[in-house]
């Protein structure tokens, strides 16, 4: 049911919102419509006003039918009545997108449960007619029917009457339902310059704003377009520049080239008559070495007969030579034997000499060696006399090996100990490493948290990262956010309390200081500008406190733990959360508790519950004290399922320290071990080195008694072992003297054989004498024989080569003659051609080249050719890197210059026009936006000031060239010490926000030319002193004279508010026992008030 307040003029009745009745045959609600009640007076409604909503089965409605009124519109129930319901009817309505309310993405979902159809109607003031748009909904199909004023038509119809009634539902600015309350303070600058154009501004703003952005971005392109055509220009310009001196330098070449082929052409008639004189010079020299060569024949012959007369005389002179030479090397090999002998008779002797010596040597050497060993035996038997008797030391040795034994045993001892200490430290050190390794995987569950949290929520991170950086800063302890802090027992229940504590909180630091916080928050919000969420731990802890009902009450419903038991955390982080969401009376349950939840619900009385997979709230009526519940499905977990047992983490730390006390231990035990096992170690050596001189004392006399045996031994060998020197000397000079009376016999013998040696060696010089003569004779023959004949065959071999040579000439003349009239394609008869006589033609496309020289002109010597041939070569290899298409790409090049340059002239002329464009429609969207904006600002500010507060809106531009980045920027501040700050989603309270949006709204009433405005429980974030100033601002400023209609939904007011004659109060009623919607009248109402009241008094 809906009221009027006692200042309305205009009273709409609502039907009533069905609760969950108790009784299951009362739960289909009532289809009948209502009567249509009397619309309020049309005279103040502005163009697309609404004058009438009509809805059934919609959302919480049955039937329901709403007239506002053309001013203010308040809309107040209880929590659940259906005052949303009207806002999301209206959207709805109006062609709205189902999910711009934040309640669903189906139009489907609208219709009341347990309906197959829903129907909204909005009917709009218009001058010439109202319009009226119905909208019925299908939930099967989910799809909608339209009818404008009872005629069907399309979405897109009805979308252009809306829009040209400049109605936006879409606009934050115009139309802020509940669940986007929030999002307003979250729209960027550029976001709410746009919403405040369409919602406030002209028609044509939004209109010039966007040509402006499309015509900036077409001026981008131009400019890039004629920065990159002047670019390829100037690069082209530049090329032909440098190709320009390549054409002159090609024509150059051409010259050169022309010349050459000019001398290539003579040089063969040079070379022919070169050859031609070479020939006939070659031919005369031929015909006189002919002539030489048969006068040298002649005077050969004599010389020829006097050799052969010398040859026979000088073949006699050397035979005779040769048996000479015969009987001479007899008589030499005799010679020679004898020699022979006589050296070995030397070499007989020489042996005798040295076998004497060898002797007397040895002899020598047994007497040293005989009296070296005497004088041993001396020395040996003077120490064996001074050796002590060595019978007493046996018990000082026995005594040194007891004790050695002794230090052995104790030794084996130590050595075994130090074995079972390495052990008992290998032992320790594997359990460490399985310590160190456990603390690990618990160190890498963390950073998997820590990771999730960077990934998701990267300021948080880095103000986690700071934390831990600056701890000293804080008076009391910081707790990281609670998603790390928080380990849950079994990962499975991670989705209860994901599900069940916001986001925002999870991620929230927690704090037992307030001053602390501030602290955190100026370092990290303000400075750093980073987006964290902070809270305070309750003085007084609540982690300890027992639920309201044992848990063994509710096992029977299947319940079997509640949230707080599922995880552990920091009694202060416990305790914030049993503060603020009760986790220690939120019982969780399983698929048992969803089966008899109708039975938990009404025999627990439980607010909030968990099954397997949903959570159900239970609310009860304030009116009608019915209970009503809502269920929602589990969203999956996502950061709590890695579980670290930090006090299991504790106990490996524990336990590590006491293993590495008891490593420390072991090595002092090691140590001590090992210093006693070095001291027996070195007492074992000294006692074995007393017992090795013991030992040798003990057997020394022994070993000098078998030394002087030895000795006495060697030395009667030697003593027998004599040798008689003088027979020896004797034997030896009896044998020599035998051997020098043969030795002188032989040397008899050798120097008669010589001399006979010696008259054959004469005898033969003398026919050597006489051979040489003659062979002196025949050889100066033969040297003038070979002088002639040499000379013969070199005139023989002129004569051939001249010979050759003319032959050779001869062709070469031949060849160079046809060679020559081939250049100059010459018949047999023609002679030099008349264009070899004159000048070359000039080269085509106007660039001459210097006159070339006439063919006779030209040089008439090979080497003059040559030199010039090889200096126009030179010249024209200089000229690399050319090719005959230059000319060519040059002409093209020149042609594609002038037509870019007209492209560029063109781009430049439609560059001009863009950027007149620009400045045109600039004016005519800057300055009445500027205009705009200060007048937004000079109401804002003032509503601020009013409540002792300062706020500024200003138009933000980052680069006056960039329109798409032209934004509003709000600066807010709500305390006289703090600056203003931009209004952000993090900065401000949700009630500062609240305040901050309701206010810049109110600065758009006045000058907002949309039809009417909707704002829905905007004030539940305020301050009650906050909550009543921007009432009467919304008050002061919705009733006046030709402002837009206005609706704010609230689902409660403070007491004792200032009201206007121009509002009409809607009040949202519901319960069992509302009167049907056809059955209500107002005016007998207000009868029957009246009537109570005049009777009142008398009574």
């Amino acid at each position: 049911m809906a009221t009027s307040s006692r200042k309305t003029s205009t009273s709409s009745p609502l039907a009533s919102k069905r609760a969950l009745p108790r009784d299951p045959s009362s739960e289909v609600p009532s289809k009948k419509k209502s009567s249509a009640p009397p619309l309020p007076s049309s005279g103040a409604f502005v163009e697309g006003s609404i004058v009438r909503i009509a809805m059934e089965n919609f959302l919480t409605y049955d039937i329901c039918e709403v007239c506002p009124g053309p001013h203010l519109n308040m809309i107040i129930g209880a929590n659940g009545t259906g005052k949303s319901s009207i806002v999301c009817a209206i959207c709805l309505g109006l062609a709205g997108k189902p999910a711009f309310m934040g309640r669903a993405d189906k139009v489907g979902f609208f219709v009341k449960r347990g309906c197959s159809k829903g129907m909204v109607e909005i009917e709009l003031f218009r001058t010439s007619g109202n319009l009226v748009i119905t909208r019925e909904i299908d939930v099967a199909k989910n799809q909608s029917v339209w009818y404008i004023n009872k005629k069907t038509t399309t979405q897109k119809v009805v979308e252009e009457q809306v829009a040209a009634l400049n109605i936006q539902v879409g606009n934050l600015c115009q139309f802020l339902p509940q669940d986007k309350v929030g999002e307003f303070a979250k729209l960027s600058k550029i976001e709410l310059l746009e919403a405040t154009e369409k919602s406030i501004g002209p028609p044509e703003m939004h209109r010039y704003h966007c040509e402006l952005k499309n015509f900036r971005e077409k001026e981008k392109q131009l400019e890039t377009s004629c920065k990159e055509k002047t670019e390829y220009l100037e690069k082209m310009v530049q090329r032909n520049e440098r190709y320009k001196q390549d054409v002159e330098r090609f024509y150059e070449r051409k010259r050169h080239l022309d010349l050459i082929e000019m001398l290539e052409a003579k040089r063969p008639w040079v070379e022919y008559e070169n050859v031609r004189q070479e020939y006939e010079d070659v031919k005369q020299a031929r015909d006189r070495v002919k002539d030489e060569v048969r006068k040298l024949k002649d005077g050969q012959i004599p010389m020829t007969r006097r050799i052969e007369e010398i040859e026979t005389q000088r073949h006699s002179l050397e035979a005779q030579i040769k048996a000479k030479a015969t009987d001479i090397k007899e008589t030499s090999q005799k010679c020679k034997q004898k020699q022979d002998v006589i050296e070995r008779k030397d070499k007989h002797i020489e042996e005798l000499q040295q076998a004497l010596t060898v002797k007397q040597n040895e002899e020598h050497d047994r007497q040293r060696r005989i009296s070296n060993t005497r004088k041993m035996i001396e020395d040996l038997q003077n120490e064996l006399r001074t050796t002590e008797n060595c019978a007493n030391l046996q018990p000082q040795i026995d005594d040194i090996t007891n004790d050695l034994r002794r230090v052995q045993d104790e030794k084996e001892s130590c050595e075994s100990e130090i074995i079972d200490k390495h052990k008992e430290r290998e032992t320790l050190e594997k359990e460490k490493k399985s310590v160190n390794d456990q603390i690990v995987q618990f160190d890498n569950l963390m950073n998997q948290k820590e990771d999730k949290l960077r990934q998701r929520y990267r300021d948080t991170y880095d103000a986690v990262l700071w934390l831990r950086n600056n701890r000293d800063k804080f008076k009391q302890r910081v707790y990281e956010p609670i998603m790390l802090t928080i380990n849950m027992k079994d990962n499975k229940n991670a989705k209860y309390i994901e599900n069940h504590i916001p986001s925002n909180d999870l991620r929230a630091f927690v704090f037992e200081s307030q001053e602390d916080m501030e602290v955190f928050l100026k370092e990290v919000r303000d400075n750093k500008k980073l987006r964290v969420n902070a809270v305070i731990a309750p003085r007084s802890s609540y982690a300890d406190r027992a639920p309201s009902r044992s848990l063994n009450e509710l096992k029977q419903y299947g319940f079997f733990s509640y949230l707080r038991e599922l995880f552990d955390a920091p009694a202060p982080v416990m305790s914030y959360l049993c503060s603020q969401y009760h986790i220690h009376e939120v019982p969780v349950g399983t698929e048992r508790t969803r089966e008899r939840i109708e039975r938990v619900i009404q025999e627990t009385r439980l607010k909030q519950m968990y099954t397997a997979e949903e959570k159900y709230v239970v609310k009860t009526s304030f009116y009608s004290n019915k209970v009503i519940s809502s269920n929602t499905s589990l969203k999956v977990a996502q950061f709590l399922t890695v579980t670290v047992d930090l006090e299991q983490r504790r106990h490996l730390e524990e336990h590590l320290k006491e293993i590495n006390r008891k490593l420390q231990a072991v090595e002092s035990g090691l140590l001590a071990l090992r210093e006693k096992n070095k001291h027996l170690e070195h007492k074992d050596n000294e006692l074995r080195q007393k017992k090795k001189e013991l030992l040798e004392r003990k057997n020394k006399k022994r070993q000098l008694e078998q030394k002087i045996s030895s000795k006495l031994g060697s030395l009667k060998l030697m003593e027998q072992d004599t040798c008689n020197l003088e027979e020896e000397e004797r034997k030896a000079s009896t044998k020599i003297k035998e051997i020098n009376v043969q030795k002188a016999k032989l040397v008899t013998e050798l120097t008669n054989l010589i001399k006979i040696c010696t008259s054959l060696h004469i005898q033969k010089v003398d026919l050597i004498l006489q051979n040489t003569t003659v062979i002196s004779e025949k050889n100066k023959l033969e040297s003038d024989y070979m002088a002639t004949s040499s000379q013969l065959r070199l005139k023989e071999q002129h004569f051939i080569e001249l010979d050759e040579n003319r032959q050779r000439l001869l062709q070469k003349c031949k060849e160079l003659m046809r060679r020559a009239r081939q250049v100059c394609n010459l018949g047999a008869e023609q002679t030099v051609p008349q264009e070899y006589q004159t000048q070359v033609p000039t080269i085509p496309n106007g660039h001459n080249s210097s006159p070339p020289m006439a063919f006779q002109d030209l040089p008439n010597t090979l080497d003059e050719i040559d030199a010039l041939l090889t200096e126009e070569r030179s010249r024209a290899s200089c000229f690399t890197g050319l090719n005959p298409t230059v000319v060519e790409e040059y002409t093209k090049r020149e042609e594609e210059i002038e037509q870019l340059t007209e492209e560029l002239k063109i781009k430049k002329v439609e560059l001009d026009k863009y950027r007149e464009s620009i400045s045109q429609v600039k004016e005519r969207w800057l300055n009445p936006l500027k205009e705009l904006v200060e007048k937004i600002n000079e109401k804002f500010s003032n509503f601020f000031s009013s409540m002792q507060c300062a706020g500024e809106v200003d138009l933000h531009i980052e680069n006056e060239e960039d329109y798409d980045k032209y934004g509003i920027r709000i600066r807010v501040k709500f305390r006289s010490s703090t600056q203003l700050h931009e209004l952000t989603p993090h900065h401000q309270s949700g009630g500062e926000r609240s305040v901050s949006t309701m206010l810049y709204l109110m600065a758009l009433q006045e000058l907002n030319r949309c039809p009417f405005r909707v704002v829905d429980e905007i004030n539940q974030g305020m301050d009650p002193i906050n909550e009543r100033r921007v009432f009467e601002m919304v008050v002061n400023t919705a009733c006046k004279e030709n402002t837009s209609q206005y609706f704010f939904i609230t689902p409660k007011l403070l007491q004792n508010l200032p009201y206007s004659e121009k509002m009409t109060v809607l009040f949202v009623y519901n319960g069992p026992h509302m009167l049907e919607p056809n059955r209500w009248n107002l005016k007998a109402f207000q009868r029957r008030r009246r009537r109570i009241t005049f009777t009142q008094p008398s009574q």
